[in-house]
């Protein structure tokens, strides 16, 4: 069974992380690419934020799979037929979201395929799965999912239903989610026509969302000032993390959160060889969520070739999955 971590031959090398790291840094606006923020540590911190009371994304998605999944997995390609589909995540940190749709009552995946740019997250899903559901085809791939990339020969020709679960489409600006789902579209056509679930945060009242961002706890800031101990890392860099503040913004001409970290005095860091200046006040932006309408988003995937075939929310209408077909 060909169950270990696939070669992460498309994702990205080292010196391409540096290169994103100093181009961002560079920009009159600083930024920094929004997938570092998921090292091991990001990782944990991520899932204290799941956790907590002001994030509701979470616990509204988990409400829509428990009321909608039979009927999600029953539209997957290949669901009438006897040959099986696999279940392609996006971003799969772990597997408990796309197992719901494994193991609905009419689902016909005898293959799950969890992309993720760490490996050590694909690891633990490979040993849960294993003793879990040892009937399925584990195929994971260690990859920066915004590259192109090939599914293993051994579920390339399966029909296949693409899984992006989460708001994680939220983080990419519009022309960047349409280049993500022409990507996808390329990767699942293998085996017939392409099908993608993808979840979205929904266009919500900014009372409800800022909080989301900045918890009273802290572990959001924690997660935000993390990327930059992640920076120290990979480009040798030596930012103080515990010297720049956590700020969350509602963008409402953008419709999206905005994460920052803020310098509250002049200093100068040394990253990848260069001299960054920060003046006080002055702001790395690290992160976009989208909050997306139903129509707008179906507008948006349209441009990239997909068509809507479904949409589901929770009970309270704040999370919803639409199901695209290209």
């Amino acid at each position: 069974m060909p169950d270990e971590i696939a070669p992460a031959g498309t994702a990205a090398r080292p010196d391409d992380v540096l290169g994103e790291i100093l181009a961002g840094l560079g920009n009159r606006q600083k930024t920094l690419p929004a997938k570092l923020f998921y090292d091991e540590i990001g990782c944990e911190l991520f899932n204290r934020i799941t956790q907590l009371p002001e994030y509701y994304v979470t616990r509204a998605e988990v409400a829509l799979l428990d009321l909608h999944a039979d009927e999600i997995a029953a539209r997957a390609p290949g669901a009438n037929g006897a040959g099986g589909t696999a279940l392609v995540e996006y971003g799969a940190a772990d597997e408990s979201k796309g197992v719901r749709l494994i193991d609905a009552a009419s689902a016909p995946f005898r293959a799950y395929v969890p992309i993720d740019i760490a490996p050590s997250a694909l690891d633990a899903i490979v040993r849960r799965m294993r003793t879990s559901h040892p009937d399925i085809l584990l195929s994971p791939i260690a990859a920066d999912f915004m590259q192109p990339l090939a599914l293993p020969p051994g579920v390339a020709t399966l029909p296949s239903m693409g899984f992006f679960p989460g708001s994680t489409i939220g983080n990419f600006r519009p022309q960047a989610v349409v280049g993500f789902l022409q990507l996808v579209r390329q990767t699942l056509s293998g085996g017939g026509e392409p099908c993608l679930v993808v979840g979205i945060d929904l266009r919500k009242d900014p009372s409800r969302l800022v909080p989301a961002y900045d918890d009273a706890a802290g572990v959001t800031a924690a997660f935000n000032r993390n990327i930059l101990r992640h920076v120290n890392h990979l480009a040798d860099g030596s930012f103080d993390p515990d010297s720049f503040v956590h700020r969350a913004i509602w963008n409402e001409r953008d419709g999206r959160i905005e994460m920052h970290l803020q310098s509250p005095r002049s200093q100068t860091v040394r990253v990848g060889g260069r001299t960054i200046q920060f003046v006080a006040g002055e702001t790395i932006h690290t992160e976009d969520s989208y909050k997306h309408t139903r129509d707008g988003f179906v507008a948006l995937a349209a441009t990239a070739g997909w068509r809507s075939d479904g949409f589901w929310t929770d009970p309270d209408g704040l999370f919803g999955m639409h199901l695209l077909r290209g």
